[in-house]
């Protein structure tokens, strides 16, 4: 089973202003078609080929740094691109708001719990609401680590390379950051991965 690049769920122009059309055209057709054609040559000839890509991801890290990175970056996208949805943020879903509640306090904690996640990740690398023994805590990876490979299950990710937000906000990390978690998260899709607990 060959990684594939996916089709974005919406039209490259439907998340702005906060995320450009020419950002999403590079993104998702350079930088992501880069780790699918990379992580099927890494793949060739290595115990992971034709493995779920969960399995690559986590038999990979700290084994085979191509296989790993490749396979690691392709599963965050595959995520990323649901994570966002033209007119996003807003609402919460009952249960995942209530288990965000329970595990920071309130809504605004566990926004600004992420988005300082991702304002303190050096360099490349990801933030995310991680569920991990019952509990939702915002944490980062560097480069394409995810809380797979860390024990947790990732229920929302924000990419935080350079590639995800420097042609819309230049070296404003933070202002990416707010605009993501206020504009862009598709809670829904957060609520669906929490739901598969």
């Amino acid at each position: 089973m060959s990684f594939s690049l996916p089709e974005l769920p919406y039209a490259y122009d439907a998340l702005g202003p906060h995320m450009s059309r020419e950002t999403l055209e590079y993104h998702h057709d350079k930088h992501h078609l880069a780790y699918v054609n990379n992580g099927n040559n890494a793949l060739k000839g290595t115990e992971w080929e034709g493995k779920p890509l969960e399995e690559i991801v986590k038999g990979s890290f700290g084994k085979n740094a191509a296989v790993f990175n490749n396979a690691g970056q392709h599963f965050n996208h595959l995520h990323f691109w649901r994570w966002m949805k033209p007119n996003g943020g807003g609402a919460i879903p009952g249960e995942l708001e209530k288990a965000l509640k329970d595990s920071f306090g309130s809504i605004d904690k566990a926004k600004e719990d992420l988005v300082q996640a991702g304002v303190t990740q050096f360099g490349s690398g990801w933030a995310w609401l991680t569920l991990k023994d019952g509990k939702i805590a915002a944490t980062k990876t560097q480069n394409g680590e995810s809380p797979l490979v860390h024990g947790g299950k990732p229920i929302l990710g924000i990419d935080v390379w350079e590639h995800s937000y420097y042609i819309d906000y230049r070296n404003r990390r933070p202002d990416y950051l707010k605009a993501f978690v206020d504009h862009l998260v598709n809670w829904e899709y957060v609520a669906e991965l929490f739901g598969q607990k």
